[in-house]
């Protein structure tokens, strides 16, 4: 007689818990569906077979047994991931207010979400076959450039894999396929994490802070044994990744992993050498500029123990560890920490949450904490760690703002600041500027009627990039994109409003800004970092490379160059444009800009030479930004929090963003407004019952700051209170209405838990 058995599986869609699902088991025959809790299942779903995740087995069904359909067939004998990360799993569904499904596979590898096999067994290399290394360029027809190159790459017969050739070349793929059919490669398997080389590595020892910090951390095993959180705030260029290191070492001797985010993929493959070189072993990368198979390898060899450490961007908050015994967020205050589309988490919340789960320390490093970990660290909560001096015999940089009121302003550089760039460059300094706008102008205006290029799908204008043809040097060529939507338009050649053919660019980008300085600076060696010129993999690495080792005299860029990168050549630091930070409509955007204004000005003066750091503005008595200059980031953060208190912000309120867009103009406003008239109906049901103390603040509906983004109207409905319960309880009330309404049907909408940003 059969019996039978319910697994409670995760499935994408908009459901916030586990379906049931039958699994039956034959006492007569013996044979059973071997399900695990943790483990992948195919199962039925509206007449189609979907991967699902088993979070838990039960005896007990919410349905009737003849309306639960049964598991298709089990993937997983064991599980691959462990009862602590599915409780994590849990946790973050509920308090994000996302589907179960949405976050488990979000946790999983794309090749597992498709239910490939879970082990790894190898990567495929290319190299040259003995027919090959009797070839040569003259082989190959001179037209074919790409073959050429692709040639060339395999020229001292290395192995190459998929990713390698990524970093090396474009379009390669239909190259090296001719060049394997014809037999002058041959392809082979190989291990998915080569073996490799460590560099010696470099002689430090941490200076009494640094060891204090590191002490404070690993010192006993009882710290190790137990949760518990430090803030490590250290001033650019003290040597946290020193004490970072320090750390691991320790948890390296203790046989236990490491789990360490950064905010920036850019920032991954120095950091990974850099790593490997101190410890003197392997170390995994994992970030979204990785492709699926080496996503996969890096993920299997963590969760097997085969490798101690992960280095990672955001998303590696997710992957299960054999051993784990610390976690680290570097640039802990980073707004790319907070995803901002679909499931809409912070990892820097996530790996407190994390930590606390696997009971072991967790470290989070900033030379500028956000507001809301100086909270927690002021209350208690997080222990606080100070690094006050930089390593080594370097010194701080010292600040000036330059008031550009009134100055002759030549493409957004003033006179001080050109008479400081070439006094630096004749010290045989590097100089950095700073302009967090790429492109050649924000704005295309015709010089007759004053029209500008709007972009046809969002409410703002498209930026104008010039593109530059050594064949035609005095040629206006380019081409307008929209920063929000990168929807892409050809430069008109008339204006489309009075047919004018004479345009006006507006406004300075990093592309105009280089134009510039080069004509200024014409035996000087420029090099931009920006979006547009890091594109290809690898290429941030080769430009900060370059920088690093005195091949550049000039360093143009936004903010991708202001995280971690070490440039010791570097004595003067330019910063052109921070003004929009002390007037934004978003209450964060002083923070913010104080936190660049920093990480931007620790770019310089990091070795012997000293360094200088000018920040141009029309509002030099602002008291903010004098504060930040005059004493600090520790006396800013102080001021910001009194001021968020009074205001009564977070960290001193909670907050939950609901946003909803849609294509027609009132639909998203009228959804809003339906979900706020449910929401406070509830609320003053439960204030009536006794059944709560506080009180929630509903602001809007409003449409958002931008209305019109890629075609759709968005509006935005703002919850806060005091009490993080009562805003989550609520909410949660409400979803089985929000996924019933007829209004759902004409919006997207989504739940920002502590958003970051009201775009």
């Amino acid at each position: 007689m059969p019996t039978f058995k319910i697994a409670k599986v995760a499935v994408p869609g908009p459901f916030l818990f586990p379906l049931d699902y039958l699994l039956e088991t034959d006492l007569l025959s013996g044979q059973q569906p071997q399900a695990v809790v943790g483990g992948r299942v195919w199962v039925p779903f509206r007449n189609k077979k979907i991967l699902g995740f088993v979070m838990a087995i039960s005896d007990s069904a919410d349905y009737e047994l003849s309306k639960i359909k049964a598991v298709t067939e089990v993937i997983d004998s064991k599980p691959i991931l462990g009862l602590k990360q599915i409780d994590l799993l849990n946790w973050a569904s509920h308090y994000y207010h996302e589907p179960i499904g949405e976050v488990v596979m979000a946790a999983l590898p794309k090749r597992l979400r498709a239910g490939e096999d879970v082990e790894i067994n190898g990567m495929q290399y290319w190299r040259l076959s003995v027919q090959g290394q009797s070839k040569t360029l003259d082989d190959i027809s001179k037209r074919a450039l790409r073959q050429r190159a692709v040639f060339n790459a395999f020229s001292e017969n290395q192995l190459k894999s998929e990713s390698d050739l990524n970093a090396e070349l474009e379009n390669w793929r239909s190259s090296v396929k001719k060049f394997t059919e014809n037999g002058w490669l041959e392809s082979t398997y190989g291990p998915c994490l080569r073996e490799s080389d460590y560099p010696n590595a470099p002689n430090h020892t941490l200076n009494d802070a640094q060891q204090a910090a590191v002490n404070a951390v690993t010192g006993n095993k009882v710290n190790c044994a137990e949760f518990k959180a430090y803030l490590l705030e250290g001033i650019t260029g003290s040597g946290k990744t020193e004490v970072y290191l320090g750390m691991i070492q320790t948890m390296l001797e203790q046989n236990k992993q490491v789990l360490v985010l950064v905010p920036e993929i850019g920032l991954t493959p120095q950091m990974v050498s850099r790593f490997e070189a101190f410890l003197q072993t392997r170390v995994a990368a994992l970030h979204s500029g990785l492709n699926d198979s080496e996503r996969h390898c890096a993920w299997h060899l963590i969760r097997t123990g085969q490798i101690k450490v992960l280095l990672g961007t955001r998303s590696a908050i997710f992957t299960p560890f054999e051993n784990l015994g610390l976690c680290i967020i570097d640039e802990e205050h980073d707004l790319s920490y907070k995803q901002q589309e679909g499931f809409r988490y912070s990892a820097r919340d996530m790996i407190v949450q994390r930590a606390f789960r696997e009971k072991i320390p967790v470290v989070l490093g900033s030379a500028t904490p956000s507001l809301e970990t100086l909270y927690n660290a002021k209350t208690g909560r997080y222990q606080h760690l100070h690094l006050k001096q930089r390593a080594g015999v370097a010194k701080l940089p010292s600040l000036k703002l330059l008031d550009i009121r009134g100055e002759k302003v030549q493409e957004g550089v003033s006179r001080p600041l050109k008479t400081a760039m070439t006094k630096h460059l004749e010290n045989h300094g590097q100089v950095l500027l700073f302009l967090n706008r790429r492109g050649f102008a924000p704005v295309l205006m015709c010089h007759e009627c004053g029209w500008q290029a709007a972009c046809p799908s969002c409410d703002a204008n498209m930026t104008f990039h010039r593109i530059y043809d050594p064949n035609q040097p005095d040629a206006d060529l380019g081409y307008l994109q929209c920063h929000h939507c990168d929807e892409q338009l050809a430069k008109p050649s008339c204006c489309p409003s009075c047919g004018s053919e004479e345009f006006v660019k507006v406004g300075q980008g990093t592309e105009r800004l280089e134009e510039t300085i080069q004509e200024w600076f014409p035996d000087k060696r420029i090099l931009r970092v920006d979006r547009d010129t890091t594109r290809l993999k690898g290429s941030m690495a080769e430009l900060t490379g370059k920088a690093q080792r005195g091949e550049t005299d000039i360093l143009i860029g936004t903010q991708m160059l202001a995280k971690g990168h070490d440039f010791p050549n570097v004595t003067l630091v330019g910063l052109l444009d921070i003004d929009q930070g002390l007037f934004s409509a978003d209450y964060r955007a002083s923070e913010r800009m104080a936190q660049l204004i920093l990480q931007v000005s620790g770019r310089a003066g990091r070795a012997e030479k000293p360094g200088e750091v000018l920040i141009q503005t029309h509002h030099p008595d602002h008291p903010l930004l004098t504060t930040l200059v005059q004493k600090g980031y520790s006396a800013f953060s102080e001021k910001a929090l009194e001021e968020r208190q009074k205001a009564k912000l977070p960290p001193y309120k909670y907050q939950i963003l609901i946003r909803a867009e849609a294509t027609q103009p009132n639909d998203g406003m009228a959804f809003l407004h339906s979900l706020k008239a449910g929401l406070e109906n509830y609320w003053k049901q439960w204030q009536e019952s006794k059944l709560v103390e506080g009180n929630i603040d509903f602001w809007g509906p409003v449409s958002a700051p931008m209305l019109r983004r890629q075609g759709r109207y968005r509006y935005q409905l703002m919850l806060q209170s005091s009490n993080r319960a009562d805003l989550h309880r609520l909410l949660s009330e409400m979803h089985p209405h929000i996924y019933n309404s007829p209004l759902t049907r004409k919006v997207r909408w989504s739940i920002d838990v502590d958003p970051q940003e009201m775009y």
